[in-house]
């Protein structure tokens, strides 16, 4: 029988759901199957992407859990593609490869001053609270007053964790020096704003709720905002999210804070509608001073439009939450201007002839850009996975397939790699040291250290 060596570069959802796909389909072959990751630990944007206080998302985890811990993946983590292992070395121990490597960078928001010091990307801020390897232990929350750009999730996980007290967030996995940094915020006043109107939010209902649940924060609207034109009413009548999404806000202007009027909490996280930003104001020493919005308004068909009124609110901090972008992979072709793997539902194409390359898939964000939830991703493996079964003929034949190879190479270049035992000794020290701390985990944050304790050394 036919014998097909996968390796698939990614172990977040995207990674693992191809793997478990392909594992499960009808086929004429056997499959061994390689997951490759640059972190030492598994699961990607799920530990590194969604904030500490989502534990129902966290949930997935459970889900990708069950499948490596069947056996029949392995792992290499704290393994760098392009660096520690190559496109060339994949092309000489397997037959193929599946790139899943996600979208972790910021997308641009190109307006003046969006530079300033004390202007940050989300993405960096949600590695930071997340404790990812990579990122810096300090994030420098000095401003009593922030500005967050976008209305999506990422938005509003990010006005969340700065407006939320940092003491509700010990009963999470956050890690200590976040804990500690946001203990110390001096933060009274975060502003969202978005573009479009409340009716076009890209946020989720329980996304909304739980703004409304912080201890000690008011939820400032304003009545502005809520002159619905016909398709926003349109929207609202046909979509229950929208629908759900309205009834919430609808609530909140019930509220003593509405409009900024007479709220009691020691913090306030305010919602801007129909508010475009284009400026970053700086003061004399280069720092955000100030975020300057044009009012904006509906142009009867779920758009808007400008009316020319600008309008300006202190901050000393500005985040931008206007999407994620892809990084290029050596050797592998990229769409710079969308941030993706070229592809046809997964076969991976020149960029230049759109002809296919042979052997190379993509799945997950990386092929499809950073839209649709974590749940989009089974169904988008389960496309690439189709086309590699029936694209055997066009396989890689590579030199040498044994098992043991990888193993040896990664040996012979000095590469410290974990395995799935060694998530599974560091999953067990980061909830030994949550519970000395009568917590569920603490996240160990320092690569190093992540590849000590999982390699028992």
């Amino acid at each position: 029988m036919t014998k097909l060596r996968l390796a698939i570069v990614g172990a977040g959802p995207a990674g693992i759901y191809a793997a478990d796909i392909l594992l499960k389909a009808e086929r004429k072959f056997d499959v061994s199957i390689d997951l490759f990751d640059h972190l030492p630990a598994p699961y990607g944007l799920v530990r590194y992407g969604v904030a500490p206080d989502h534990p129902r998302i966290k949930g997935i985890i459970t889900a990708l859990r069950d499948v490596l811990d069947r056996g029949d993946i392995r792992i290499f983590g704290n393994v760098r593609f392009g660096e520690d292992i190559t496109l060339d070395d994949l092309k000489k121990h397997y037959n193929a490869v599946i790139f899943a490597t996600g979208a972790i960078k910021d997308a641009d928001l190109d307006i003046p001053g969006i530079d300033a010091v004390g202007s940050y990307g989300a993405a960096d801020f949600v590695s930071w609270y997340d404790g990812h390897p990579d990122f810096p232990r300090e994030w420098p929350l000095d401003a009593a007053s922030v500005a967050v750009v976008g209305v999506g999730n990422v938005a509003l996980d990010v006005a969340r964790v700065l407006a939320k007290h940092a003491e509700d967030l010990l009963v999470t996995e956050i890690p200590a020096n976040v804990q500690a940094g946001l203990e110390a915020s001096p933060i009274t006043d975060v502003h969202v704003f978005g573009r479009r109107g409340p009716a076009q939010v890209k946020f989720t209902p329980l996304e909304l709720r739980e703004l409304g649940e912080l201890r000690d924060v008011d939820m400032v609207v304003y009545d502005e905002d809520f002159d619905y034109d016909e398709a926003s009413k349109a929207a609202i009548a046909s979509n229950k999210q929208v629908m759900v999404i309205d009834r919430v806000l609808q609530s909140w202007r019930q509220r003593p804070s509405v409009n900024n009027a007479g709220g009691e909490a020691s913090r306030r996280l305010h919602l801007h509608f129909y508010a475009k930003p284009v400026e970053v104001k700086t003061d004399d020493t280069g720092r955000a001073s100030a975020i300057v919005y044009e009012r904006t308004k509906p142009d009867g068909e779920g758009g808007v439009v400008g009316t020319g009124e600008l309008r300006e609110v202190p901050v000393q901090q500005v985040y931008r939450a206007v999407g994620y972008f892809g990084s290029p992979l050596k050797g592998v072709p990229f769409d710079k201007r969308h941030g993706v793997i070229p592809n046809h539902e997964g076969q991976v194409l020149h960029k230049d002839s759109n002809e296919r390359v042979p052997g190379v898939y993509a799945t997950g964000w990386i092929k499809r850009g950073p839209v649709g939830l974590i749940g989009h991703t089974k169904s988008d493996a389960m496309e690439t996975v189709r086309h590699l079964i029936n694209d055997q003929g066009s396989w890689w034949t590579p030199e040498d397939p044994s098992e043991a190879a990888i193993p040896a190479l990664l040996a012979e270049r000095g590469v410290a790699w974990t395995d799935l035992d060694g998530w599974h000794r560091l999953d067990e020290h980061e909830i030994a040291l949550g519970a000395a701390a009568d917590r569920a985990r603490i996240k160990v944050v320092d690569r190093d250290e992540m590849v000590r304790v999982s390699r028992g050394e």
